[in-house]
């Protein structure tokens, strides 16, 4: 069970504290469990997550979901991680598809940040506590079912430049996705307003009105390699919204195959279902239970090193089958 609520802050004068002004709004709870939901990333703010000393101003959208069981304290566990890349101030972790990155509701355990927790602990190491030590110094995130590279910051300086570095959309991010039908053009660009689904909170969707609430979400894409019904796409984020890649695809016509939040796990693009046909798609939905799509690349400026810094991850062994089925059956 969770309990969800959502605020839009008055007119406040002086300006509050976000975790003082939560045990107050909300009944049979404490300062200090507020403070605990906002380090597992329970609260955000406009979309954003903030710090418990974040002071709210006019208008703010804040929305919080809390768990009403108590939620248990996380622990390291020696769980292996794939990691590309190491130096004293950041790791570049290859998360696989199934692996949530951050404990939450159901999620306490076998998570990215719990491997984490193991492995610094192991070498004597630290880690930024910036957004509260259940971070783990985790920069950015990636969906449960979605695989690929992932930043973590060892120390506050170098988390909060790699954090400007994505607010400021300056990170460069490569996906990968196999996706339903064939396009039009080789390359474009999908911008739309993104915001939390009406009907399914758990869902984002494509903000229609221009004056909703919704945030500017920008992808660019381009084909990779068609099939018959298929396409393999490289995607590039100019901004980094939640679901963003498989909400603007579904959004387009061409979810992410095997997404079955956003309707890939269902034909598009395909006139005549003969039976042969839905024999391939059903073997093909059978190697992929999650949704095609990896994070292949990510770059940044090294905050301390003041170096370029890029990375790439090979598609795993799940997107690999499923190419090489796909191109059979072509």
């Amino acid at each position: 069970m969770e309990k969800f609520y959502k605020f839009t802050v008055p007119n406040i004068n002086p300006r509050v504290r976000i975790d003082k002004y939560l045990a107050g709004a909300i009944e049979n709870t404490s300062r200090t469990k507020v403070q605990k939901s906002i380090n597992l990333g329970f609260v955000t703010v406009n979309g954003e997550l903030v710090k418990s000393n974040y002071l709210l101003k006019r208008n703010d959208e804040i929305e919080v979901e809390l768990p009403v069981e108590e939620k248990p304290e996380i622990e390291p566990e020696d769980i292996p991680l794939d990691i590309k890349y190491e130096d004293d101030y950041l790791l570049v972790v290859n998360k696989p598809a199934g692996m949530v990155v951050h404990p939450a509701y159901k999620n306490y355990s076998g998570t990215l940040v719990n491997a984490i927790m193991y492995y610094s602990q192991q070498k004597k190491d630290k880690l930024s506590d910036l957004f509260g030590f259940e971070r783990a110094g985790i920069v950015h995130r990636l969906d449960k079912d979605t695989s690929g590279l992932i930043v973590v910051a060892k120390d506050e300086i170098t988390h909060r430049k790699l954090a400007e570095q994505f607010f400021k959309h300056t990170i460069e991010r490569e996906y990968n996705a196999i996706v339903w039908g064939k396009f039009r053009q080789n390359r474009g660009t999908i911008e739309t307003l993104l915001g939390r689904d009406k009907k399914d909170r758990k869902k984002v969707s494509v903000i229609r009105n221009p004056e909703g609430t919704g945030k500017t979400a920008i992808t660019h894409y381009e084909i990779i390699e068609e099939f018959e019904y298929l396409t393999l796409l490289k995607l590039n984020l100019e901004t980094g919204r939640t679901h963003q890649i498989r909400v603007h695809l579904s959004y387009t016509g061409h979810p992410v195959f095997g997404d079955e939040t956003y309707g890939g796990r269902k034909p598009h693009f395909i006139s005549n279902i003969t039976g042969k046909i839905k024999k391939e798609i059903n073997e093909l939905l059978e190697i992929m239970p999650r949704q095609a799509l990896h994070a292949r690349v990510i770059g940044f400026y090294h905050p301390i090193k003041k170096t370029k810094m890029r990375f790439e991850s090979d598609f795993p062994d799940d997107m690999n089958m499923l190419l090489d089925k796909i191109r059979i059956n072509k």
